[in-house]
């Protein structure tokens, strides 16, 4: 194929290059499309902000994504929206198949959801970011004439700055892939050493993936878009590319309770703050200041520069039995970092050995699927005002409001990326060869098929039986979600002109 074409940043939503750290004030809006046509004249004025660098971080940022039922609300035909992946039609909540293995169930279904059942599900939603004390005025600004005729709202998703730490009191966001903007990397070249440099095509639509493949998506006709105002697909030039430099993005709205968290786990520890801090750290995998809970590699890890050293320059290779990090943790289960055949190194011997089944390594991480085409791209927020562990110990006031994560992922691949995560790492039982366990924070504790029992926490001691944490509640409850296309500047515009 040639020298790959440069990515074009104009033509991507900002959100997917940058997380706006800067933008301290951010407000989502979930809305249903009133009237097509004004929705589209909104659509082809609104301010979408691109992935292009400025010198200056700017004071404001808007992007627009879509659900399926979205797309349809603004006339996009059913040929055109069969394209897009099955999930992403399908939508989040509506299958029962699919809580189940989510953990949407119990207190997770979405008969219980504030937003995103099949009954109130919304067509789009308008994210909205700003500098502190800025964010009302640019709401108001971004609505124009159109706004009142196109939308109703169905709901509008606040956040609150906690300055990168998130409700239970952890530094949040501290690990996140490297996406290979530059397009250079090989993937063959390094299925046996764990990376943080993912394939382009892991996070944008229309690019060769971790497996060297173009996802599937919506390409079309060139009489379908009279104006060329799509780009050709790199894998087939005489058809359209409505997915190019866009992507899918996963909004869940997650309920943390965080005194239930630190009342049981000082419970546990017999108040002793030292040993209720170690415990909690134990379930997260990190300390609270992000720091991992083993030791930094000696070697280099390709995507990791000086700055996340300190806090992401590890694997879990030199802890397989969990001693120092739980093989339950959070964020073990959330990333396991291994690779595709996990303890054998680069050369012909190791490579034989471990194919034979005579590697040293466990069971645990030989079960666990090859990280690099798992990996999701963040771009949650918290949201509720911070509460000290000291407060958190205290009986809740009355009328205690909510704290949690909007969660947000973006991938080119709902079900190899989000779905795979959520159902084969963090919600799994047998996850590491692990039985009667879910993922300490996120699960919902509900017994599922061949395992009655999934509210248990192990911890491995040197020299010692393993220490069970039993009974544990749910701490995260699921409040609403929905799938959305988050589409490229070219795509949108299609979109409003289809």
């Amino acid at each position: 194929m040639g020298t790959p074409s440069p990515v074009d940043f104009a033509d991507i939503q900002g959100l997917v290059r940058f997380g706006y750290g800067a933008l301290t004030e951010a407000s989502f809006l979930l809305l249903l499309v009133r009237d097509a046509s004004a929705a589209r004249a909104w659509l082809a004025s609104a301010p979408v902000s691109t992935a292009v660098a400025l010198e200056k971080a700017p004071d404001t940022a808007l992007q627009v994504a879509f659900t399926c039922d979205g797309l349809r609300a603004l006339g996009i035909g059913e040929d055109v929206l069969a394209g897009f992946s099955a999930e992403f039609y399908s939508g989040l909540a509506g299958d029962e198949n699919l809580s189940r293995r989510l953990g949407d169930t119990g207190a997770n279904s979405p008969q219980y959801w504030q937003w995103g059942s099949v009954s109130n599900n919304p067509h789009l939603v308008v994210m909205l970011y700003a500098r502190q004390n800025q964010l009302a005025n640019w709401s108001q600004a971004i609505r124009g004439p159109h706004w009142e005729r196109a939308f109703s709202v169905l709901d509008c998703l606040p956040t609150s700055n906690l300055f990168g730490v998130e409700p239970f009191g952890f530094t949040d966001g501290v690990s996140q892939p490297t996406i290979d903007w530059e397009r250079r990397r090989e993937p063959r070249d390094d299925e046996l050493v764990y990376g943080n440099l993912v394939a382009l095509g892991e996070f944008l639509l229309g690019y060769p993936n971790e497996y060297g493949k173009y996802t599937d998506r919506p390409l079309l006709p060139a009489g379908t878009d009279p104006k060329s105002t799509l780009s050709p697909a790199e894998d087939k030039p005489d058809l359209h590319d409505l997915g190019r430099n866009g992507t899918y993005l996963v909004l869940r709205q997650l309920v943390q309770d965080v005194r239930g968290f630190w009342q049981f786990i000082d419970r546990q520890t017999n108040s002793d703050p030292q040993a209720r801090r170690e415990l909690a750290e134990a379930f997260v995998g990190r300390k609270q200041n992000g720091q991992p809970l083993l030791e930094l590699s000696d070697h280099p890890i390709k995507g990791i520069d000086k700055e996340d050293a300190p806090q992401n320059q590890f694997t879990f290779e030199s802890d397989s039995s969990g001693l120092c990090c739980p093989l339950g943790a959070h964020i073990r289960r959330a990333n396991p970092r291994t690779t595709d055949l996990p303890g054998a190194s680069d050369n012909l011997f190791s490579k034989l050995k471990h194919t034979l089944g005579f590697s040293e390594t466990s069971y645990g991480q030989d079960v666990i699927a090859s990280t690099r085409f798992h990996r999701l791209l963040r771009r949650g927020r918290e949201y509720g005002t911070g509460l000290s562990i000291q407060d958190a110990l205290q009986p809740a006031p009355p009328n205690d409001a909510s704290r949690g994560i909007h969660f947000i992922s973006l991938g080119a691949n709902i079900s190899r990326q989000f779905e795979f995560v959520q159902s084969a790492w963090l919600m799994s039982s047998k996850f590491a060869g692990l039985t009667d366990e879910s993922d300490p924070l996120l699960g919902n504790r509900e017994p599922i098929p061949g395992c009655p029992v999934t509210n248990t926490f192990s911890i491995t001691q040197n020299e010692a039986a393993k220490r069970q944490i039993t009974a544990l509640p749910q701490f995260i409850t699921v409040c609403g979600g929905a799938y959305f296309f988050l589409p490229s500047i070219r795509a949108l515009h299609f979109l409003v002109e289809a």
